[in-house]
């Protein structure tokens, strides 16, 4: 048998599902002379396999059928078409959907499908495996970082949800996977780019098909980035705040010893797009005896002033070895009806998916985790023994 010689070269066949056009484009130009297609005709490759694999999902080479035979079995030798691996899928008595998702070795990540949002559904996407911010009420912030995720591991959690949930093609009615929230494990501010580079993918009108305002992009108060994020994705913001006074947020949220209130708030004012149809949301967990009083809600009222906002107010998710506890109903309830009357919306959240431990500030991925440079050590040394 003759072994193609590229096939040598390739350790194993490269993942398309998940890259962006250029990416593709460029995988098919370095290997144009052993797929035979010429340079002109690139472009056009690259959007037909990228309407298949993003608007219909497909798994199969041979489900690409405007592309003759002979090509989709050179295709099928260089690339592949292939998900990651999903370690656990959990569902919820109410619906709420959690996979955990390995991407390569040592790098698991957390994935939440929160059904009936925004009249449909809303993914709950992560952008780091563990995180660096240690607010002290999250779960996800007593595991430590691994590293950013990848422009293509980003979408390729939209896929994964997309396939469970059966919503292939893309264009087809009644879809419940209509909203994207960064709001998983990580903080987005901290891997802009690979955050915007995904949403080129994931808002791409002839792949995934979904609009730049159904994005949210949360973030702890990475100041500096916030203006630029707006200008590169145009995506919807959202403020995780917890505290309208400095020296309680440094207490719950050391980030902002660095970035104090004052910044993090002129940054919102400058926001791009903002108006009363493009709102900042803010994010706020109620958390017994620490946020949820009376002067709490006058001083986060005084906070928005002129900011077109609305509050999220956030039952706190309780988790194990957790200090806090959750306000009580009638509390919270006081704190929204405050809040209300200032003129800001303030719905309260309901909790969702708490018996999968899939709820807001809940997630963190229950297996081994190591650092990036732990895991190159390892395969260092599983390459010495063979």
């Amino acid at each position: 048998m003759i072994i193609d010689p590229w096939l040598l070269k390739l350790a194993e066949p490269i993942r398309l599902v998940g890259l962006g056009r250029k990416e593709i484009a460029q995988h098919l130009t370095d290997l144009g002379e052993e797929l035979r297609i010429e340079p002109k005709k690139v472009r056009m490759r690259t959007k037909q396999i990228f309407h298949w694999i993003y608007n219909y999902g497909v798994t199969d080479w041979d489900q690409m059928t405007n592309i003759a035979k002979p090509m989709r079995e050179k295709l099928a030798q260089y690339f592949s078409l292939e998900r990651p691996e999903i370690v656990e899928r959990l569902v919820s008595e109410d619906g709420t959907r959690k996979y955990l998702i390995r991407m390569s070795p040592g790098v698991e990540v957390e994935t939440v499908f929160i059904p009936d949002v925004s009249k449909t559904g809303a993914l709950c996407v992560s952008s780091q495996v563990g995180c660096t911010l240690t607010c002290k009420f999250c779960h996800t912030g007593t595991q430590r970082l691994v590293r950013n995720l990848t422009p293509a591991e980003i979408v390729l959690q939209v896929i994964i949800a997309r396939d469970d949930l059966g919503e292939w093609p893309t264009t087809q009615e009644n879809r419940k996977l209509t909203n994207i929230v960064f709001m998983g494990m990580g903080e987005p501010l901290y891997n802009t780019q690979a955050v915007g580079d995904s949403l080129d993918t994931i808002c791409d009108p002839e792949g995934l098909g979904i609009g730049r305002r159904r994005i949210t992009v949360s973030t702890s108060g990475v100041v500096p980035e916030i203006g630029p994020m707006g200008e590169r994705t145009s995506a919807m913001l959202a403020i995780s705040l917890h505290a309208a006074n400095d020296e309680l947020r440094e207490q719950i949220m050391p980030i902002n010893r660095k970035y104090p209130l004052k910044d993090l708030m002129q940054a919102c004012r400058d926001y791009p797009g903002l108006s009363n149809s493009k709102r900042i949301t803010f994010e706020y967990v109620m958390l017994k005896g620490i946020n949820d009083q009376p002067w709490h809600a006058k001083q986060l009222i005084k906070l928005l002033k002129g900011i077109p906002a609305k509050v999220n107010l956030i039952p706190f998710n309780p988790w194990p070895g957790t200090d806090y506890e959750c306000s009580d109903w009638e509390t919270i309830e006081a704190f929204a009806d405050q809040v209300n009357r200032a003129g800001y919306a303030s719905p309260i959240r309901t909790p969702r998916g708490r018996d999968i431990f899939a709820a807001c500030g809940q997630l963190k991925s229950e297996s081994e985790k190591k650092r990036a440079s732990d895991i190159r050590k390892d395969v260092r040394a599983s390459e010495e023994l063979s």
